[in-house]
């Protein structure tokens, strides 16, 4: 099965539950293992709050307002992709990733942990940073597919 949809959401806070349900939703559907589905969540939620905080002008509504989500489902492994207009990651692109002491920065380590394989990186051309990340999937063992 592959399944992708993209969001192109406001740097809002109100914006970060609606990505997590929508994948949330996405993964259910599928056939997802719920353990799986929930590590993936948190791993989104984290990345979207850092483009929320992070990833614009000076307000929600200046330019750089907005972010964007995408999501693949392909055969055993989902990828994340979480890309915003912000001034990116100092330096050659990728952070350095916190202590598990550091005040700021623990939601990258989070996405690590929860993760396969992340990537972190800036936007060529346009600026901004993107973050994505990768789970190979387990399945219940009875799909909800939905019938249209």
């Amino acid at each position: 099965m592959s399944i992708w949809w993209s969001l192109h959401l406001r740097r809002e806070a109100a914006s970060v539950p609606l990505a997590r349900r929508l994948l949330l939703g996405t993964m259910e559907t599928a056939g997802v293992d719920p353990d799986v589905s929930y590590e993936l969540s948190v791993a989104l939620t984290e990345a979207c709050a850092n483009a929320v905080e992070h990833g614009g002008g000076v307000g929600p509504r200046e330019p750089g307002g907005a972010y964007r989500v995408t999501a693949y489902l392909d055969g055993e492994t989902c990828r994340i992709e979480v890309a915003d207009s912000g001034p990116g990651f100092p330096g050659a692109g990728a952070p350095a990733v916190p202590s598990e002491e550091a005040e700021h920065g623990r939601g990258m380590r989070l996405i690590e942990e929860l993760s396969d394989h992340v990537q972190f990186g800036n936007r060529s051309g346009r600026g901004g940073a993107v973050v994505s990340f990768d789970k190979i999937l387990k399945w219940r063992d009875s799909p909800s597919l939905l019938m249209a």
